[in-house]
């Protein structure tokens, strides 16, 4: 075999550890997600070694998804930071063979203060699983390395069981992209779900028109402007749009007659608009769906504060 055969076999034997995670998935798994909504404090992820780096990323992925949880290492433990766990807390403990002794030690500490434990091991029979209040089972038939040594499968068999649990709390909890964007504010997500066309819009220089104008002068508004529009006005209210395109249409179909026309003869009379509150999420849909690059920001009494341009909304 070449190297690449090598990883093909690699990826081969790790996916066919994670199709083998179904039908070891029993009412254990229920017990589990029971544990974790019931739970009033904190989801403290716990593991030794490889099975400590999985832990993390559990811990990373729960707490982004709305379960408030965090990982600890189980040797600080004995060093003073047991006091960050209390009743009312759960335990997620990991460990492949369920037998690793600094986790072990600390389970009793944890079963004192009567905080309940989801094991996650490759041993049913282990001492982890037997103090566990529910035991998910992530036993693999043998390891994607060569020597059946190193920690491939198992590993990669825990991180999809955790990422497993986290998927079935968020439908559990009915978490939506709004929710994720607060958990990741800084990511694209996050933007585009809390910025608002307030924030975004532009207020100067707005090409302002009234619907009498002769469409030759519109033209020139229209082209200082710089956004392929303009807004007709009148009493502060908007009475209409009119775009680049509209007026090339207008040039064709008039032709010599054009310049005398006004805008009102072009106008759309009933813009998108949106409030300066909604989200650049909201816009883009509405900007895909009616295949518009502009909408205008108006307030309760239809008065125009701005205009989100389609480039405002690449955050």
């Amino acid at each position: 075999m070449n190297v690449r055969e090598h990883a093909i076999q690699c990826i081969k034997d790790e996916a066919q550890a994670v199709l083998d995670l179904i039908p070891q998935m029993d009412e254990n798994f229920d017990r589990a997600v029971e544990l974790i909504m019931n739970c009033h404090g904190k989801i403290i992820v716990t593991g030794v070694g490889k099975s400590g780096h999985i832990g993390a990323k559990i811990a990373a992925t729960l707490a982004s998804t709305g379960t408030p949880s965090f990982f600890i290492n189980p040797l600080d433990v004995f060093h003073g930071d047991l006091g960050v766990m209390a009743k009312g807390d759960v335990v997620i403990a990991i460990s492949n063979s369920g037998q690793t002794d600094e986790l072990l030690r600390f389970i009793p500490m944890v079963l004192h203060m009567q905080i309940p434990i989801i094991a996650m091991s490759g041993n049913p029979q282990s001492l982890l699983a037997k103090y566990a209040t529910c035991h998910l089972n992530v036993s693999v038939a043998k390891e994607a390395c060569p020597l059946n040594l190193a920690p491939t499968s198992s590993t990669t068999a825990t991180l999809v069981m955790g990422d497993a649990l986290a998927v079935a709390l968020m439908e559990e909890r009915n978490f939506q992209p709004q929710d994720f964007a607060q958990f990741h504010p800084g990511g694209e997500l996050g933007k585009r779900l809390l910025t608002t066309a307030q924030d975004v819009m532009l207020t100067e220089h707005l090409p302002i028109l009234s619907a009498e104008m002769h469409l030759g002068d519109a033209i020139i508004l229209v082209s200082k402007g710089k956004l392929g529009l303009g807004v007709a006005i009148k009493d502060g209210k908007i009475e209409g749009l009119i775009t680049d395109g509209d007026i090339r249409r207008a040039m064709e179909k008039w032709q010599a007659e054009f310049f005398n026309r006004t805008v009102a003869d072009i106008m759309t009379r009933t813009p998108k608009t949106v409030g300066p509150q909604t989200k650049i999420s909201e816009i883009q849909a509405t900007m895909n769906q009616n295949k518009i690059h502009n909408v205008l920001v108006v307030d309760d009494e239809n008065q125009l504060l701005g205009i989100v341009d389609r480039y405002a909304c690449v955050l």
